[in-house]
This record gives structure tokens, sequence and C-alpha cells, in this order.
């Protein structure tokens, strides 16, 4: 049995999480608003949530139980709790709109919702027409400062306070091929889906990715700051649960759009590691203060959710000393697949994959084409998926001989490492030649004056669609038109230079921080 595979040992995630707790039971696990948990109170306080789930909620094992909270110490009590009494998980963005609750919450059959005291009335708006039988919620501050439950619901502190009396918990019974967690897709090619994972896709992925983070030398005794939404699959499970396996701590950013908090964050901690996404690198670089920062003790920065621009790569290492490792996964692979060694980051590169992950590139025939050859990488290894939730027919075009078809497509490089061409449906093709937004927003941010770049096709008579790129300056920059073509034309093909440029003081974005493309192309 190889190394990583010795956490297979474990039962289910339940086990694996009280093992983990016993262990560091004296370490701090989470920190959040100056506030700090070690790992026996996150223990003690997630098995008191459980026992009430188990005991007074009504809900039986493999109910589904809604958390859209944001990153505060409420969440991974409550998803270890609802792990521990055997419920299954459905992670969901507190800004989702009453419309994206509703399908989320009927498409899952949820029973039970844990929501911010502040959201309740877009659940409101909807609550008619929805199955929910129970309601808790939570504030921000619960556990810096005592205040009363202001809604009609159960209210979440109540609950630990009042669980001390109850029966014990019982042991969960789920196995590791049942479903821990439905992770909604974005559902930027249709109605979203809920990736089922299992029990075991987490806890092998978490130990995949620990496998290659305990690569450096006393990293378990790290800080790390997590400003990416515990909701999204990437900071679930890299800080949730593969850090937490390692007796990391967490600090947990509410607002990661805060950036003056979060740069203050940094100043007033010893900082280990950070995983993050590119235009929030983008954004801390630029902060006035931040290379005043001391960054002595930063050892692993590791990027994952959209492409890293080289220029972001160099300008980090720069400011802080510490390279990136650029990552790559899926919603329904849960989700790393791929990672940069650390002290051998390729820039541009998403690396190799991670321990037991089987990465190919296939051709329109479903078959793996030559080291080189572009195509739709396939991956298949124990942390993908079991199939879309309710959704045979999907999960039969998505899943073929084992091999996840991914959507992405990429090429490997001669020394091994696999890079990201593009998203399938975002490729632009002019006059029959395919253009990838990637290559020309990385020659877009290569330019000294340009912070962020997005590129979407458009509607062309002549070539059938044409390159149109959305662009901010650095502030009080005056780059014209004219120049930014003038740099395209002299690192692009004629047919990849963009046809129109358009500059804005901003370019819209998902919660993780996320360029959203298909905004551009429908504004």
């Amino acid at each position: 049995m190889n190394d990583w595979q010795s956490i297979l040992q474990y039962k289910n995630l339940s086990h694996f999480l009280s093992a983990i707790c016993q262990k560091n039971q004296h370490k701090v696990a989470y920190q959040c608003l100056g506030k700090s948990h070690t790992y026996a109170e996150i223990d003690h306080l997630s098995t008191l949530f459980a026992k009430w789930l188990q005991h007074e909620s009504g809900l039986n094992a493999g109910d589904r139980i809604v958390i859209q909270l944001p990153n505060i110490t409420q969440y991974p009590i409550a998803a270890y709790g609802a792990i521990k009494a055997g419920l299954i998980i459905v992670n969901t963005n507190p800004l989702y709109t009453p419309r994206e609750m509703h399908h989320q919450f009927n498409d899952s059959g949820a029973k039970a919702l844990i929501i911010l005291e502040d959201l309740l009335p877009k659940y409101e708006a909807i609550k008619e027409h929805v199955n929910i039988e129970k309601v808790i919620t939570t504030k921000v501050t619960d556990f810096i400062q005592a205040t009363e439950n202001q809604s009609n619901y159960i209210d979440f502190m109540s609950i630990l306070s009042q669980s001390e009396s109850l029966s014990n918990l019982s042991p969960s019974e789920a196995q590791l091929e049942d479903i821990a967690i439905l992770q909604y897709t974005g559902g930027t090619t249709g109605v979203a889906k809920g990736a089922s994972l299992t029990q075991s896709n987490i806890i092998s992925n978490a130990a995949q990715m620990s496998e290659r983070i305990l690569q450096i030398d006393n990293i378990e005794n790290g800080n790390f700051i997590c400003p990416l939404p515990l909701y999204h699959i990437f900071a679930f499970t890299v800080n949730m649960i593969s850090l937490f396996s390692i007796g990391a701590c967490n600090i947990l950013i509410p607002n990661p759009r805060d950036i003056d908090n979060l740069v203050e964050t940094f100043k007033s901690n010893t900082i280990t590691g950070m995983a993050g996404i590119n235009t929030l690198f983008v954004a801390l670089c630029h902060h006035p203060e931040f290379p005043n920062i001391n960054f002595s003790n930063l050892q692993l920065t590791i990027s994952g959710g959209s492409a890293l621009n080289t220029s972001t790569f160099h300008l980090w290492k720069k400011l802080t000393g510490c390279t990136i490792s650029e990552g790559w996964g899926l919603s329904e692979t849960s989700p790393v697949l791929t990672l940069n060694e650390f002290g051998k980051q390729i820039p541009g590169s998403i690396g190799t994959p991670i321990v037991d992950t089987i990465l190919e590139v296939w051709g329109p025939d479903n078959k793996p084409l030559p080291q080189g050859e572009v195509g739709e990488l396939a991956v298949k290894g124990p942390q993908v998926m079991k199939g879309y939730w309710n959704r045979p027919e999907e999960t039969a075009k998505a899943i073929i001989n084992g091999y996840f078809l991914t959507g992405d497509i990429g090429l490997q490089m001669p020394n091994g490492a696999f890079k990201i061409v593009d998203r399938m449906k975002d490729m632009i093709i002019v006059s029959g030649f395919n253009v990838y937004p990637n290559e020309v927003e990385e020659v877009l941010c290569s330019h000294d004056e340009i912070l962020e770049a997005a590129v979407v096709g458009g509607p062309d008579e002549r070539s059938g669609e044409a390159v149109i790129a959305h662009v901010v300056l650095h502030q009080d920059s005056e780059l014209t038109t004219k120049q930014v073509e003038d740099y395209c034309r002299e690192n692009l093909a004629a047919y990849k230079v963009p046809r129109q440029i358009h500059f804005h003081e901003s370019l819209p974005k998902s919660t993780v921080g996320k360029i959203l493309r298909r905004e551009l192309r429908s504004a």
C-alpha cells in the first residue's frame, strides 16, 4: 500500500475527521476575526451539532443539508457535524439569487438549510416552493459576541449550547462509496448539475494533495490564509480537508474582496501559505502596503480556479520571494488533478498529475493523442466523481471507460507537465483557425500597463467569429486602443489579434474571483 493510500484505512470521512482531531487536539485548527479554535474544540462543537442533527432534527442518514455561509468558523463546524451525522452536504454560494437557490435546493432534494441570517430574505422569497424542513441561522460574529437571534428560525449557537445533554452520537455508518457532497457546477454550459462526490473521493483527494504538500519541511505546523470560499470545492478540499488533515491552521477570510483586510491579515500573522486565484494575486500585488510585508515564512502558494498568467507568476515571486504552484481540477474531480511541484514550478503549466491520477489527451475519437498534440483532457483517478446527481444520461456522456472528459483543451509538454490551452466552449474560430482566449489574455497581461484582460468571441460576417478583448488598465495609464493592437500584432499571428478592444474599470467576476467571460459575451 502506498503511503498516501494508508488514509483509506478510515471507514468514512467521519472516522477520518475524528482521528485527525484526536491527533492534533491541542493545535489551533481555525482562526477567524481574531478568534481561534483548537482541533479539540472543533471536534467537540461539530459533535454537538451532529448530535442535534441525529437526535432532534428529524433528518436521517443520506438526507441532504444545504450550507450557505461565507468563510466563518461555523462553516467547518456545520460541515464536519453534517458528515458525522451521515448527511450529504450541498455547498451553496451565499451570493446566489433566489432563482439559483430554488434550482439547487429542489434538484438536490435538500431537507435542511444552514444560512447566514442576513440572507434570509432570499430564502423567504422561495420557501413556499422548496421542501426545506429545517432552517438554521447564524451570524458572522456569533463566536465573537453573543447576540440575540433575530429570526424565527433555529439558532445555530443555541443548538450547540443545548446539545450537551443529548444522547451520545452514534457513529456514521456511511461507506466509502457513499455520497458525501453534492458540488454543483457553475452551469455555464446549461443548467447547474450536482457532482456526486463520495466519501472516498474526498478522502483520496485530500491524501493525494497531502502527499505533495508534505514534501515541504515543517509545513504541518504552518498558518494558511483561506480567502477562497469554502463552498467552492477547491477550498473545501484543500483547506478544510487536506490542510486540516496535516494539522495546519486555517485563517478564514469572510470577505476576500476586502483587500485591505487581507493585507492586514498577512501583516499581523506569520503566514506559511495561501491558495488563491490569479485575480486575487494581482489585487494583492498592486496594493500599496503589500510589498512592505515580511514574507520570510511564506513557503507555499497554490493557484487554481482559473489560468495563472505568467506575468502574475513573476510579479508574485518578485514581491514575496515565493513561487506560485499552479494546479488544475474541476468540481467533478474533488477537485485537484495536477499541481506544479514545489521548487520546480513551470510558468504557464498546470504541472504534473498528483499521485495515482492518469491524465491523457484525447482526440475526437476518444483515443489518446501523441505527446505535444492538442486535444481534450481525460482523467482517471480515485477523486473522479460517482456521477451527476440524478442525471444518468449526462453521466454517461461525461465518463467513458472510467475516464472523465473534462472539457478542457490541453497538451503534454516535452518535460511531462501539462498545459491548458483553453475550455472547449471558449475557443474562438476565426476563418477556420482556432484561437484560444487564454493565449491572447496572456499576451495582453504581459503589457506593463494592463492589469487584467478577458477575451471572448463575437460574430463576424467575414471570418465567422472575431476576437474581442476586454481590458483593465493600471491606474493613470493612458494606453490607447491602437497601442494595444500594435502590441498584440508584435506578439500574435494576425488572426489572433483582437478586432475590438474595450476598456473597463473592472471585469465581472465570480465570488471565487474567476473572470466571467459569459457576461462579457452577453454585454
